[in-house]
């Protein structure tokens, strides 16, 4: 069984940084297509950003070029580095994971998990 906890959410200023981080127990990250999800209030869960089993990482045209998601394997952690905060990245952040041998480079519908975390807050001040 795998279980992920989320952790590094917080309320910041447009333009600031954050990263939140997935810690995953049960299964070292390098195992494990993961991805990170979010959902505004009133709003459909999007995928973010996705990392499949080795370090192949996509994401979501919203968010290109001011987030980076990473795997830190050694402490079996799942990270997302937000830069360049908009109001509009304002939601609940989840950490997701599934296993997939193959790419998970296009997994951005939720349905395709099978794990997922409690979530933590982002809000974003204008």
């Amino acid at each position: 069984q795998v279980q992920l906890v989320e952790s590094g959410g917080g309320s910041v200023q447009a333009g600031g940084s954050l990263r939140l981080s997935c810690a995953a127990s049960g299964i070292p990250v390098s195992v494990l297509c993961m991805a990170w999800f979010r959902q505004a209030a009133g709003g459909k869960r999007e995928g973010v950003a996705i990392v499949d089993s080795g370090i192949t990482a996509s994401y979501a045209e919203s968010v290109k070029g001011r987030f980076t998601i990473a795997k830190d394997t050694a402490n079996y952690t799942l990270l997302l580095h937000m830069n360049g905060l908009k109001p509009e990245d304002t939601a609940m952040y989840y950490c997701a994971a599934t296993f997939q041998s193959t790419s998970c480079a296009n997994f951005f519908g939720p349905d395709k998990y099978n794990y997922w975390g409690q979530g933590t807050q982002v809000t974003v001040s204008s």
